[in-house]
């Protein structure tokens, strides 16, 4: 996972030299806010998958961390641009990032400390690996739970909040699980480390509300969008733990996990054990959008003309 340059600053750097400073803020507390984003490949060219939608979260999320962002969400989508054609990636995944730099105080209240800006655009394939979209992946529920209203803001990407995250997906890994499923503080249905989750039973569909801890998630949105579209009755409740093992189908979504199939919890099939209907059919628009055979209706592709064979600029 490696490309030639890094935006930073108001900067293209060699990848080598975009470093920080071993007493940056964020390093030490956790005081950055970010964006998890993909550009795919249509039609011989780069298109960033609702790049303004992630950048108004991220504005969002600068705004709950009390950290200013110095670009808007036009300018942004600029650097976007200008990134892949410096990397000469048609298609990539995306990472801006805000965070506090060093200062002149080790305090917790880091806002005398510089702030300071990043884009990287890597190669990345699907986070839970190509395999999984079709034959799905088996989870288990965590034994951590999702901190409470008033303990976190579940809503902003913030990078010390993704502790937790990290605690569910090591636990997962560590009892030989691909992924773990949350708990909120009431014991009801969150979401994955770094997914939100859906439930399909009886041909309708089900997902946590916002008021579980989730993350409002950008492709979470969109797979509500085409489920709608399609048809089908999509019903944002507080989900109980047990209806993990009622559900027919399971999906998760997320940027980076896209739309992936859960065959199991805890070691329970989930309906058949494998992707059902439902899923597939809500992939197959999804896919078919962000990899350019189907029209895309929402407007949720930017295109961004990248010509591999120039060399890239610093």
């Amino acid at each position: 996972m490696r490309a030639d340059y890094i935006w930073m600053n108001g900067e293209m750097q060699p990848w080598d030299r975009a470093q920080v400073h071993v007493l940056a803020h964020a390093l030490h507390y956790g005081s950055s806010v970010f964006e998890g984003m993909r550009a795919y490949e249509v039609a011989g060219q780069a298109a960033i998958f609702c790049g303004p939608a992630h950048f108004e979260r991220l504005l969002f999320s600068c705004k709950v961390a009390r950290l200013p962002s110095v670009l808007t969400v036009e300018q942004w989508m600029g650097v976007t641009a200008d990134v892949l054609r410096a990397n000469r990636q048609r298609s990539a995944y995306m990472r801006p990032l805000v965070f506090r730099g060093c200062g002149d105080s080790m305090g917790l209240d880091g806002r005398k400390c510089p702030v300071e800006t990043i884009l990287a655009t890597v190669p990345w394939g699907s986070y839970l690996g190509e395999e999984a979209l079709q034959h799905g992946v088996d989870v288990q529920v965590s034994s951590w739970r999702r901190t409470g209203s008033g303990a976190a803001s579940a809503l902003a990407k913030i990078g010390g909040q993704y502790i937790s995250s990290q605690s569910i997906v090591m636990e997962a890994h560590d009892n030989g699980f691909s992924e773990g499923i949350a708990l909120d503080a009431h014991g009801d249905v969150s979401e994955g480390s770094g997914e939100n989750v859906f439930l399909v039973y009886k041909n309708e569909l089900f997902t946590p509300p916002l008021g579980s801890s989730i993350l409002s998630g950008i492709t979470r949105q969109c797979v509500i969008t085409i489920a709608k579209d399609l048809g089908y009755t999509v019903t944002e409740m507080t989900i109980p733990r047990e209806m993990l093992y009622l559900a027919e189908e399971m999906f998760f979504t997320g940027t980076a996990a896209e739309v992936c199939p859960v065959r199991s919890v805890d070691r329970t099939p989930v309906g058949d054990g494998k992707r059902g209907p439902v899923t597939k059919t809500i992939q197959d628009v999804f896919f078919g959008i962000v990899r350019g055979s189907r029209a895309d209706t929402w407007g949720w592709l930017t295109p961004v003309e990248v010509n591999p064979q120039e060399r890239g600029r610093p």
